[in-house]
């Protein structure tokens, strides 16, 4: 026999088509995993002990919602895996994503126990099964396999059939160019395709106890394959999952994988893993759950990285609140953040392995647009998912380029093209950011403007390292320009939250991107939240928003942990954000946050209520370190909020237990588990514990800018696009244009005038610096003649200088 064939028509086609609207799994994984090996391109999840999202063949392309098992004696009862029993679920081993889960029927009547790992040289899920019903009802109890396909990243289009091959009847799926196969080691005593909630197999049982329903076949719509496991003579078998492109495909890997003895696949499964992580940095020591966490985060890392695309590593094997959202939420987290793959690969770094980091950044340098920024997310071919700005995520790079530079880990890569795209890019479209690391607002903010003077120094650094002196001069003074005007640009001197702290940092002071510079404290103006619940406002004062973003500040060495103003903001923020549960302090993003679970327990569905996030005690743990004090007991914290399984949350519930609803205190709520960037924290904080310092610190900016910051040469910048309005006396007044152009000037409201030609620079900006500092003057005005287009600018621009220090 050639290929699969329809098997015998029995009942034909099922009714009820197309069935219920398609929805996702639950975002609150018990577990991730995948082979190490490079050969298997499948990834898969679990949630309360099921298999849930399998990701074929590139780890952005979830293809099922889930794998469960069904049990029924066809007289007294129904019971589900998911719904009726309760797993516990462990790792395998400490380094490999396998796992083994225990399920145990509260009525004592049956107990699953399973192991979950991947092929490890095949797209192909399997389970080792053991059903182990209580001696009583072994005979009694039926067992079957109920399985939702959401090929191609969506429930709708599904086709289900019923095909024979090699005289084996199995079930399979089918949507555009990718198929699915679903077989055991065992034979298959019935079969059935139908629509969810209509014709399905967990329909028919769940109505009357029993497989009254045998349909060949459910076409084009949402559809679930179920099949009866013949169990005579044995309470063992492996349930097979194979994926392909093509049933031809999906089916000889299904083959394959079943004739490979269990016990085979695993040892192989979990040598791969043994071998990945074989050469850790020896850290353990500092970990205070004596290594579980370090070596169970490593590997979770590891696990999110694609294998088509060499250092691709996505946010978190998840689609958070995914039971509230269907086939328009194509995206979920696996796609790829520049700042969360950073955050990741920093924290493989961190942890000794140079290879991963520098696939990272080969990979975002060879995702870097045109214009030197990146993508707010995308594909892992690059193509854009949001379309929005950060221009924090587009400094990352070129701090990871420098980690790897410092670690003399960059082997034959040549990152200076990209480092000097990305720096350009921020000089143009900077300071303001369309959006914060929160996604959500723009204008400035105190931690991208950290990461954005972090980067901008790293960028000048590699200059330095190329003899191009006049490139790193540039850069410095415009991170110099950023840094003096932190907290101009984000501090309140009238806030309200503490009623002895006026003065303290702003999440964020609202502004566009052409928005002249603001000249006062963050005292008016209003910001706009999204995710508020439509019966509340979503307008708040600006200067009564706070979040710990400034930091960051802290993190590279552009402020002092003991900083007066940095110390005050964090008594405002702990009086805002901080919760107390039995695992440790944990702290919300910010203030009516509107992006998590909602008060009733509810899943966040457009609006809710922000909770506790872990990745936020790490990086609080990161600046007491800096303040010289124990980050020990924020590692503990962060270990403590980890699944039983070893997963660190994106949030955890923040208010009394609702055991109604499964959220207890300092526990996961939907949002989305594992979150890979919390894992990246904690090797970086384990790290920074073992060296005394923060791992991301740059000593050279910290001593420039936590040390006698007086020293350096004053450079005011004005841009199109950032025209600030005003200067002192003796400052340097750099005006930069994205293309070149002569500057006509005057001091003296146009009774003499001068001209200066722009200089070029390596960066893609041309600029002229006005020598004012021995001018008595009280404005200078200009205008632009621009060379490319032949052209005047037609307007004149106007500049107030002002006494030092007023």
């Amino acid at each position: 026999m050639s290929g699969p064939v329809e098997a015998s028509p029995r009942r034909g086609e099922a009714f009820g088509r197309p069935g219920l609207e398609p929805r996702w799994a639950h975002g609150d994984k018990d577990g991730v995993g995948t082979a190490y090996s490079a050969d298997t391109r499948l990834w898969f999840t679990l949630w309360r002990g099921i298999a849930t999202e399998v990701y074929f063949p590139t780890i952005d392309h979830p293809q099922t919602r889930d794998l469960q098992l069904l049990v029924t004696d066809e007289r007294t009862f129904f019971q589900e895996e998911r719904r009726h029993l309760t797993p516990k679920v462990e790792r395998l081993d400490e380094h490999a994503l396998g796992f083994r889960v225990r399920s145990r029927d509260p009525d004592g009547r049956y107990e699953i126990d399973k192991e979950v790992i991947a092929s490890p040289h095949l797209p192909v899920l399997l389970e080792r099964v053991r059903f182990l019903p209580a001696p009583e009802w072994r005979s009694r109890l039926r067992l079957f396999a109920l399985c939702a396909p959401h090929l191609e990243g969506g429930g709708a289009g599904n086709t289900a059939r019923v095909v024979e091959l090699s005289g084996r009847r199995l079930l399979a799926a089918t949507k555009g160019g990718t198929a699915l196969a679903l077989g055991a080691s065992v034979p298959f005593r019935r079969l059935s395709c139908g629509f969810v909630g209509q014709s399905d197999g967990w329909t028919d049982l769940s109505e009357n106890l029993t497989l009254d329903w045998e349909f060949d076949s459910a076409t084009d719509g949402n559809v679930a394959l179920t099949g009866e496991l013949e169990l005579d003579g044995t309470r063992e078998f492996t349930l097979a999952l194979a994926l392909g492109r093509g049933l031809p495909h999906a089916t000889t890997a299904l083959f394959q994988a079943l004739t490979t003895p269990y016990d085979h696949a695993r040892a192989r499964f979990l040598e791969q893993w043994e071998r990945a992580c074989q050469h850790l940095r020896p850290l353990e020591r500092h970990a205070p759950d004596g290594g579980r966490s370090y070596h169970g985060s490593y590997s979770i890392l590891l696990g999110h990285e694609d294998k088509s695309f060499p250092g691709a590593f996505i946010a978190s094997l998840s689609i958070p609140w995914g039971n509230a959202r269907g086939d328009e939420e194509r995206g979920g987290y696996h796609l790829v953040w520049t700042r969360d793959l950073v955050h990741i690969a920093s924290g493989l770094l961190a942890a000794g392995n140079h290879e991963a980091a520098l696939r990272a950044l080969v990979y975002l340098a060879t995702r870097q647009q045109p214009d030197g920024g990146f993508p707010q997310n995308f594909w892992l071919p690059g193509d854009a998912y949001w379309t929005g700005l950060q221009l924090d995520e587009v400094s990352h790079p070129i701090l990871l380029a420098w980690r790897l530079l410092r670690a003399k880990a960059l082997e034959a890569f040549d990152p200076y093209p990209m480092v000097l795209a990305a720096a350009g890019f921020l000089v143009r479209r900077g300071p303001v950011t369309e959006q914060d690391r929160w996604e959500e607002v723009g204008g400035y903010s105190p931690s991208t403007l950290a990461v954005q003077i972090a980067a901008l120094f790293a960028a000048a650094e590699f200059a330095r390292l190329r003899g191009d002196a006049g490139t790193a001069q540039f850069l410095i003074e415009y991170a110099d320009f950023l840094e003096a005007h932190v907290d101009g640009w984000t501090v309140t001197t009238a806030g309200t939250l503490d009623p002895e702290v006026p003065r303290h940092y702003v999440r964020i002071r609202p502004a566009g991107p052409d928005d002249p510079p603001p000249t006062g404290a963050v005292n008016d103006g209003s910001v706009r939240l999204p995710n508020q619940p439509p019966d509340q406002p979503a307008t708040f004062l600006a200067k009564e928003i706070v979040d710990a973003g400034f930091l960051e500040l802290v993190r590279y060495g552009v402020r002092r942990a003991d900083d007066p103003l940095l110390v005050d903001s964090l008594r405002v923020v702990d009086r805002e954000l901080r919760v107390e549960t039995p695992f440790g302090p944990c702290w919300r993003r910010y203030n009516h946050d509107g992006y998590g679970q909602r008060e009733d327990g509810g899943p966040f569905a457009g609006w809710g209520q922000g909770r506790a996030w872990p990745v936020l005690t790490g990086e609080r743990g990161h600046y007491e370190l800096a303040a010289g004090r124990d980050a020990r007991p924020f590692l503990a914290a962060l270990e403590r909020f980890a699944t039983d399984a070893g997963f660190f949350p994106e949030q955890v519930w923040d208010e009394p237990d609702r055991p109604a609803a499964h959220l207890h205190l300092g526990r996961t709520t939907g949002s989305a588990v594992p979150l890979a960037w919390a894992h990246g924290e904690y090797l970086t904080l384990l790290r920074s514990v073992e060296d005394g310092v923060p791992f991301e610190r740059m000593p050279e900016l910290a001593h420039r800018y936590a040390g006698a910051r007086r020293h350096r040469r004053r450079v005011e910048v004005w841009k199109p696009n950032h025209p600030t309005p005003r200067i002192e006396a003796g400052t340097v007044l750099r005006v930069i244009a994205p293309e070149p152009f002569r500057l006509r000037w005057t001091s003296d409201d146009w009774r003499t005038a001068e001209e200066s030609a722009s200089q070029p620079t390596r960066i893609g900006v041309d600029h002229v610096d006005l020598p004012l500092a021995d001018r008595a003057t009280s404005a200078v005005r200009f205008t632009f003649y621009w060379m490319d287009r032949g052209a005047w600018e037609g307007r004149d621009f106007s500049v107030d200088v002002g006494p030092a220090g007023a």
